[in-house]
């Protein structure tokens, strides 16, 4: 058997190795017809096997693989592994594969890598407040190449699901709740993840996940029930999704969630009639963890072989962990109920990707120690790293100007559960990242500081209800000039599975902040969330509020780059705050109604106990400097089809500072056959001026960004008039109108 497995292995390698003169095209030919070749050899057990996906178990001491896993390994039962990595563990591995298997067939080595592999990155909701789609191809690119460097094929990310419910924890994992920014951070993280192309060595599979709507779950409940507008579904939720797969992304992970009463990995509409036949996707499709499983207690199937079914026709190429293909599929197949030709389709898919990464012609081209010792956490990886952590910040407010702080003379208090802990630092899903090795608040504004007088106090947990050191919080602010205090979420209070139904400070953080604001000190928030949270006692309360997220490995000295004025922020918000749970789902791209909120009428939209006002609306983000907008002014007042309409606006920074600011551009149709949201972010561009300094900022639009689907579902435009906006965020910005003829 080993000796077979070696020869194929040497055949397939030779036939491969004349494709370097080929066009693109030619070696796309070849590739299919060595795919073909392959499945030829392969028994139905093997081909059921390659849809296969296992994980390996994981603990303090690292990866391992089951001895039952070994042994589907070595029977040709499994193609693929995800929870492996280490250059030297994936080497072990993938030798199991092409030595003792009857075809020699490599394993695809998958993971979680979210915002980083060792050098952890701000969690991707806090990336995405730099609006910076450069940095978000720089992190997504350094975790491709440390986790190409750990022997790993695939990366279970970007996730493109579009959030307007801060409940739902899984927020943190995505671009928040715009489709515009949605689509710009998926393009960008798509393209840093698998680099110039795949096969090269430092490129990694990006996975487009969860498809579809998962960010839409009802009452932000996780794995809860989606019910929405094939019109919602396709204006606001699928964009993302699709601008990755443009971007040329290999896979595509189902969601758990439903869609028009059909659990996502058993939807045909989804998986083939939208995303093969009219997308033209031709990837494959892998289930995100047991959620062929899942379809039972759902109610969509009765067992094993009904859920197996249901998925492999829907067009669901790999089973994650629930190992219902590879218990249901032998049979189905070999009663007639399933056609071979559809395990053959699913099979090609997979095993194109891995002639694509070259693992036919060197199974073991991925699993190199010495490039694993030389790439992981460089110099280089660290300083971006902090460089993307401080883009992302969001100054929320900033009374007084008591930031930044001044590096002399002040005595400063550091206070609450978030000082110094280094865990919580790297966030949710930091894959192989080590928090311990991660900077904590404390050690980067020591670092920044070395000669001030700092007075640490932890002050509470995260989430107990304990007091008992608050007293020892109060001495350490009241024997200070200034208080800066760390309060938030822990890293695992956002992310998968952690929905939370209030989203207030946890624990006693509130009342530790409270007796603090007695002492009469200036206070400085830096708040950890992996979300928005309601925080309007702080927002009334603290002198400043800075949002720096889950910022990850190199979290404190960024924080104390910014604290200090080493860094001028620049972050907006890519998600909008509310005031309180009762008024989420909240968003700036609402709808308005018949009876828009009128204070002084009764009968028209509005709480009774509530503003409808955000507490800070999306795109909205302070600066240590003043930026002045003009007025906007177009190229033309009357656009026709086919016609580019030109905005343009002045900035000036009339601060003191040089500063970065994000110049947003919204549009709203006034008129439609339906209904248009009252703005949709059409574009944007992020500017650096010098005090003093102004800049002419232009943008253009085409009849694709005035375009929707109209009352018949067909996409286009309609005549009459637009709004244009120009401004800092969704809510303060300059206008004027032109008409679409």
């Amino acid at each position: 058997m080993k000796r077979l497995a070696f020869l194929f292995v040497v055949i397939v390698a030779m036939m491969l190795s004349g494709c370097g003169s080929k066009t693109e095209h030619e070696q796309s030919d070849n590739i299919s017809h060595q795919v073909d070749s392959v499945l030829q050899l392969m028994t139905l057990e093997e081909k059921i096997g390659q849809l296969t996906l296992y994980t390996s178990d994981y603990d303090v001491t690292g990866p391992s693989i089951r001895e039952n896993y070994k042994d589907d390994i070595k029977k040709g039962r499994v193609g693929a592994i995800f929870n492996a990595f280490g250059a030297d563990y994936t080497r072990k591995l993938q030798e199991i594969a092409v030595k003792e298997t009857r075809l020699g067939i490599p394993l695809l080595f998958g993971y979680d890598v979210i915002h980083g592999h060792r050098t952890i990155f701000p969690i991707p909701l806090g990336e995405t407040a730099s609006w910076d789609t450069d940095a978000a191809y720089t992190s997504s690119r350094i975790a491709a190449v440390e986790a190409s460097a750990e022997g790993l094929h695939w990366t279970f990310a970007p996730m493109c699901d579009i959030a307007r419910d801060p409940r739902w924890g899984r927020m943190a994992e995505g671009a928040g709740e715009d489709t515009y920014l949605g689509v710009k951070m998926a393009e960008a993280r798509v393209r840093g993840f698998q680099g110039n192309k795949l096969g090269d060595l430092n490129s990694v599979m990006a996975c487009v996940k969860h498809f579809a709507a998962y960010g839409a779950v009802q009452a932000g409940r996780d794995y809860h029930t989606v019910d929405m507008s094939d019109r919602m579904l396709r204006e606001v939720y699928l964009p993302p999704y699709k601008a990755a797969l443009d971007a040329g992304a290999a896979t595509v992970m189902t969601s758990f969630n439903e869609y028009d009463g059909v659990p996502a990995s058993g939807s045909k509409f989804l998986m083939t009639d939208l995303l093969r036949n009219e997308w033209k996707f031709d990837g494959f499709v892998v289930t995100d963890y047991t959620s062929i499983m899942e379809m039972i207690p759902h109610g969509a199937a009765e067992d094993t072989a009904s859920a197996a079914a249901l998925a492999i026709e829907a067009g669901v190429d790999m089973d994650m962990q629930a190992g219902f293909y590879e218990a249901a599929l032998p049979a189905l197949v070999k009663s007639g109920k399933i056609k071979e030709h559809i395990i053959d389709a699913a099979v090609r898919r997979i095993l194109r990707k891995k002639f694509e990464l070259g693992l036919f012609k060197d199974p073991y081209r991925y699993s190199d120690v010495a490039r694993e010792k030389s790439s992981v956490m460089t110099a280089d990886h660290l300083n971006a790293a902090r460089d993307i952590a401080r883009k992302s910040f969001v100054l929320l407010k900033n009374d007084g100007q008591v930031l930044p702080l001044s590096k002399t003379g002040k005595r400063i208090a550091l206070i609450g559960p978030l000082v110094n802990n280094k865990r919580e630092m790297i966030g949710s899903w930091s894959a192989a990242g080590d928090g311990q090795k991660s900077i904590s608040v404390l050690e980067g504004i020591r670092q920044a500081i070395p000669g001030v007088q700092i007075n640490y106090a932890k002050g509470c947990n995260i989430n107990d209800d304990s007091t008992r050191y608050f007293s020892e919080a109060v001495r350490a602010a009241s024997q200070s000039d200034v208080v800066v205090m760390a309060l938030g979420e822990a890293a695992l209070m956002s992310g998968e599975a952690a929905s939370r139904a209030d989203l207030n400070l946890p624990g006693v953080q509130q009342k530790l902040f409270d007796e603090i604001k007695k002492t009469g000190k200036p206070i400085v928030v830096v708040l950890f969330s992996g979300r928005p949270l309601t925080i309007n006692s702080l927002d009334k309360n603290a002198d400043a509020i800075l949002e720096v997220w889950f910022p990850g490995t190199q979290a404190g000295l960024a924080i104390a780059d910014v604290l200090f004025g080493d860094y001028n922020p620049s972050g907006k918000l890519p998600v909008t705050f509310p005031r309180s749970v009762g008024q989420i789902p909240i968003f700036y791209s609402m709808k308005n109604t018949g009876r828009p909120m009128d204070p002084n009428q009764k009968y028209t939209s509005k709480y009774l106990d509530e503003s409808n006002e955000p507490l800070y609306p999306f795109g909205y983000g302070l600066s240590y400097t003043t930026f002045n907008y003009g007025d906007v002014s177009l190229n033309t007042n009357e656009m026709q089809e086919g016609d580019t309409l030109v905005a343009s606006c002045s900035v000036s920074n009339a601060g003191k500072a040089t500063g970065e600011e994000v110049v947003q551009l919204y549009v709203r149709d006034q008129v439609g056959s339906v209904t248009r949201p009252v703005k949709e972010l059409k574009g944007f561009q992020k500017i650096v001026l010098k005090p003093g300094e102004s800049k002419v900022l232009t943008f253009k639009l085409s009849v694709k960004d005035l375009s929707f689907y109209r009352r018949d579902m067909t996409w286009g435009t309609e005549p009459g008039k637009f709004d244009v906006f120009i401004g800092s965020n969704s809510r303060d910005a300059k206008s004027t109108t032109f008409v679409l003829k």
